[in-house]
């Protein structure tokens, strides 16, 4: 019997990879609730272990030039997209690909946000069930407290960002994480799309960029770290009432999850349907396909 030929190892080149962003985003806008809600889930907790590698990778880091920590700890955070993209999980930031395919009228306005919606949540159970196993785990306590005082800082340095200011990080944030799953469309082994995940992923956090669906972890762990750990709180030296819901949902959450939408959806799948997509989306609406059945 003969065997079947080894696919091709040299990678899709641009056009193709649109091609394939496509279809992607049709399967995905197809997915039926449960499945989708769960794969959602998932990738809540992906971000979030990822987050965890990084925010333990930083701790105790004071003493490092500031670009080589920030560089320690973009790279291990790229934990979290690889298990996403590789171990398969549904992330509403890399979702915003879909435009490329609502663009093409392949997939409908409803299908489009039914699919954001039902993954942002499950993004954010996912996230908050590990920050409450992390919790938990009284992680915050390794290193002699370095761990927890890292995270609390990064929570609190997040609570602080003009409105503004964390929309636009949030642009360049997501731009970068939809240019890594971008990438990933081109490559053909597990090996290539870790490579290809790498370098936007470690850039992006390196940068101070922000990501909702990270800091649907961050700012929950820290919160948990306050209400059930207070003098360790106190021993950190953060000041009473930075921390809070309304200032996680409303000073962080929102105004990123807007920049990531803009940076995800417009800087990256709209221009690449523009480029690539925009010609073969046109003809096929001025030439639709010969209605069959008896009503044709």
């Amino acid at each position: 019997m003969e065997s079947e030929p080894a696919p091709p190892l040299d990678g899709l080149l641009p056009p193709q990879m649109a091609r394939r962003a496509e279809e992607v985003g049709v399967a995905k806008a197809a997915l039926a609730l449960g499945p989708l809600f769960v794969l959602g889930v998932l990738a809540g907790a992906f971000i979030a272990l990822g987050a965890v590698f990084s925010n333990t990778v930083l701790a105790g880091s004071a003493e490092l030039p500031h670009g080589v920590a920030r560089l320690l700890g973009g790279a291990s955070f790229c934990l979290g997209l690889i298990l996403v993209v590789v171990g398969g999980a549904e992330l509403f930031t890399g979702n915003t690909l879909l435009v490329m395919a609502w663009a093409s009228r392949r997939v409908s306005t409803r299908a489009l946000l039914r699919n954001w919606g039902v993954v942002y949540v499950g993004n954010f159970v996912g996230a908050l069930g590990t920050a409450a196993l992390v919790g938990l785990a009284r992680q915050h306590e390794f290193g002699g407290g370095l761990v927890g005082e890292q995270a609390l800082a990064t929570a609190a340095a997040k609570v602080r960002l003009e409105f503004g200011q964390a929309v636009a990080l949030g642009v360049l944030g997501n731009a970068l994480v939809c240019l890594a799953v971008w990438l990933t469309f081109s490559a053909r082994t597990v090996a290539g799309r870790i490579v290809a995940i790498l370098f936007p992923i470690t850039g992006f956090v390196a940068a101070g960029f922000e990501h909702c669906v990270a800091n649907m972890y961050y700012l929950p762990h820290a919160l948990w770290i306050e209400a059930f750990d207070p003098a360790f709180v106190a021993g950190a030296g953060l000041e009473r009432g930075t921390l809070g819901w309304d200032r996680f949902l409303l000073d962080n959450l929102l105004p990123v999850t807007l920049g990531n939408v803009l940076g995800g959806g417009g800087l990256v799948a709209a221009v690449y349907w523009l480029v690539y997509l925009r010609r073969d989306a046109v003809r096929a609406a001025r030439n639709p396909p010969p209605r069959s059945g008896p009503d044709a």
